[in-house]
């Protein structure tokens, strides 16, 4: 069932508000927090402007934002439903769905995401090489494929058509270095599920939007989530905002702002608006398995509780059950099948429960879960507004997530 959105709240919402708050214009100029306990809805609220350059337009429940690497659940998500079904399998090599990845490749260096310079290759690994055969789905889902963090694939796929570019990107992926050997560490790897996305295309013989929508939207009714920007929706930008036109003024039809704008992208050199922020993204069109999805709240609250409460369907028990099991640790991460696993510092800060899990977005958005409370908490935010180097939503999270904590606990 899908989540309902109400802007109420059934505990003290004045700890949260307060919270929030001190995060309005210092962290984000737009907010939305969405609190569930037993799948029902005990705080959600909305904060700020979408814009804070057009003032008269506040955030509501039901805007758009771009998930970022929340687009990960959704791709996930569609994967385990195959792994269901008996299509492929976690213990399976990649090179049985995408061939072209097979080969023995040196390890080497990588990209820093942010300033896009080189990480030299890791001096303990030097000199080793790497069978890419022996790379499972599940090193991919658990970030352990021995693949690096980040690389600038839009570069690679060049120019031409959707299709070309993502060839040309696809055609670099299977030719760049390894970061270090399968299963040796964890490195959270946009590349990893830039390939998950690809594999489950050619698994279900559809583009990844159409493999998302039948595998995960249409069965949960998730009708505010899409990619480029979200399907269905007729947007105007003539006004230098996206929104869907409704009623009429005296200028005609008067417009209606979906999206929370993000950064000045520091690539296109325009601030994105109803556009995915993620420039790796953006150069494949778009559409991929690691980012590029648009959602409300209500949406992404409504695929976390298939992982709260399985009985909510979607994916059989034991299916969650696995991909919230501790699947890899290292260094005090503790990596799920997807999400994840709690640790004292982990986003949701010390105050959730050990068996909690999650995921974040570059963005500013985040889901995390904890089972033992039957609790859902959801935050979409527009932090990278005021720029990729903007770190405060670090802090930030731990913040709302103990906040939220302690209102149940005031609650009784």
């Amino acid at each position: 069932m899908q989540v309902g959105m109400m802007n109420a709240s059934d505990i003290d919402g004045r700890r949260l508000d307060a919270v929030m708050l001190s995060g309005l214009g210092r962290v984000f100029p737009a907010a939305c927090l969405l609190v569930l306990q037993d799948g029902r809805a005990l705080f959600q609220r909305s904060y700020g402007y979408l814009d804070p350059r057009q003032p008269r337009f506040p955030t509501q429940l039901d805007s758009y934002f771009d998930l970022a690497s929340l687009t990960k659940l959704f791709t996930w998500t569609a994967f385990m439903r195959l792994v269901e079904t008996g299509r492929v399998a976690l213990a399976d090599p990649l090179v049985a769905v995408i061939p072209e990845f097979a080969g023995v490749r040196p390890i080497g260096p990588a990209e820093e995401p942010l300033s896009k310079t080189c990480l030299p290759a890791l001096t303990e690994y030097l000199g080793q090489r790497v069978d890419a055969s022996h790379i499972t789905f599940r090193h991919l889902l658990t970030h352990t494929a021995g693949l690096p963090a980040w690389r600038s694939v839009y570069l690679a796929a060049g120019d031409g058509t959707v299709g070309q570019r993502w060839r040309n990107a696809l055609q670099a992926i299977c030719s760049w270095d390894f970061f270090y050997p399968p299963g040796a560490r964890i490195v959270y790897s946009d590349v990893g599920f830039m390939l998950l996305g690809e594999a489950i295309t050619r698994l279900m013989g559809q583009p990844l939007e159409v493999c998302l929508q039948q595998a995960v939207f249409e069965p949960l009714g998730l009708t505010h989530t899409g990619y480029r920007p979200v399907r269905g929706i007729t947007l105007d930008v003539g006004r230098g905002h996206v929104g869907i036109l409704r009623g009429s003024d005296s200028d005609g039809a008067a417009l209606e702002p979906l999206f929370a704008p993000t950064e000045e992208c520091p690539v296109r050199r325009y601030r994105l608006l109803g556009e995915v922020d993620d420039e790796n993204c953006a150069g494949l069109g778009g559409i991929a398995g690691h980012a590029g999805l648009f959602s409300t709240a209500a949406d992404v609250a409504t695929l976390c509780e298939v992982y709260r409460d399985p009985a909510a369907g979607l994916l059989k028990s034991e299916t969650v059950a696995e991909t919230i099991r501790q699947q890899a640790a290292w260094q005090g991460q503790r990596r799920g099948l997807g999400w994840r696993l709690f640790a004292p510092d982990a986003p949701c800060g010390p105050a959730f429960g050990p068996r909690a899990f999650g995921h974040t977005g570059f963005t500013g958005t985040s889901a995390w879960i904890d089972p033992d409370r039957r609790l859902v908490v959801v935050l979409l935010t527009n932090r990278v507004y005021h720029g990729r180097g903007a770190l405060e939503i670090g802090d930030f999270r731990p913040l709302v997530h103990t906040a939220v904590i302690r209102a149940l606990e005031e609650a009784g």
